[in-house]
């Protein structure tokens, strides 16, 4: 089983970390969890559709305006709880040899992250889902997806039993029978928990995960309506938080942030009293900024 990582390597941190009020799962013991989901194209910005053509060369190389975008899209993260990131670099040419699941975590002052590696290219790139987390689950699972190399699911349980809250992070296949197959892989992964939230690019619109994938028997509900691609005029709703009706949403957000391709989902949920019952404190929670 994979193991969070922290500054000091593999493993988990021997110091304090950020300060929270934490239950014995790990979880917020106010009840309230703040997620943000982010395909970053690995720090590429596209502000028209030539722009795959024109910066593709972008996606092999080092430039500088990827500096300038991780700054970015670390400036957004320190309001979260919760981050699920798509399309990054674990350490390549093309960013600098930069892990960049690591150096997000550093700016957004997040204490664990994890790496997956789902395409290895070498030298020439590393890519990568990422998870950045101010909680620490009682597990984190790191399955490869059914079909092509290449597609991979993050899963990071908080508390025991079918009463735990079980968040699964992922980068779903372009086509429609690929996706079916992940979708169906990741139905069992979650089939025995109450508590489930699914983010990530999922590559389709949330009818298509709502009412004829493998996940339709869950009941999940796709509070995000808004478009998310492409983020210089949004018409396609590909990135998702899917909750489980046990989880109650306070507020959704598609941040207006044209950094990558894509824009980020984020969301504030309310944790039920089963979730809150096994109270533990900690430390005191950080100051947080509503979302708009």
């Amino acid at each position: 089983m994979p193991r969070w990582r922290t500054e000091r390597g593999v493993g988990l941190p021997d110091a304090q970390v950020n300060e929270h009020h934490l239950l014995a799962s790990g979880l917020p013991e106010d009840g309230r969890l703040r997620l943000l989901s982010f395909n970053i194209q690995v720090g590429n910005s596209t502000e028209r559709f030539r722009h795959y053509l024109t910066r593709s060369w972008q996606h092999v190389l080092p430039h500088v305006g990827r500096a300038n975008n991780l700054q970015k899209i670390g400036a957004l993260l320190g309001d979260f709880d919760l981050v699920a990131l798509q399309e990054v670099d674990g350490g390549s040419l093309r960013s600098g040899y930069v892990n960049q699941v690591e150096y997000l975590a550093q700016l957004g002052a997040f204490p664990y992250w994890y790496q997956q590696l789902n395409r290895n290219l070498g030298k020439l790139a590393q890519h990568s889902n990422g998870v950045l987390s101010r909680l620490r689950p009682a597990s984190l699972e790191d399955h490869p997806l059914p079909g092509p190399a290449g597609r991979g699911a993050i899963l990071a349980r908080f508390g025991e039993g079918p009463d735990a809250l079980v968040v699964v992070m992922m980068h779903l296949a372009l086509g429609a029978k690929v996706r079916t197959r992940q979708l169906a892989y990741i139905r069992e992964l979650i089939g025995g928990y109450r508590h489930q939230v699914l983010m990530g690019d999922m590559n389709t619109h949330a009818n298509d995960l709502l009412l004829s994938s493998p996940l339709r028997d869950l009941g999940l509900l796709a509070p995000q309506i808004e478009a998310t691609f492409p983020s210089w005029r949004p018409k396609r709703c590909l990135d998702h938080i899917l909750l489980s009706p046990t989880l109650t949403l306070e507020r959704v957000q598609v941040l207006a942030q044209p950094i990558s391709d894509h824009l980020p989902v984020a969301v504030e949920i309310r944790l039920p009293d089963s979730l809150r019952a096994d109270a533990f404190p900690v430390l005191s929670p950080p100051p947080r900024r509503p979302l708009a």
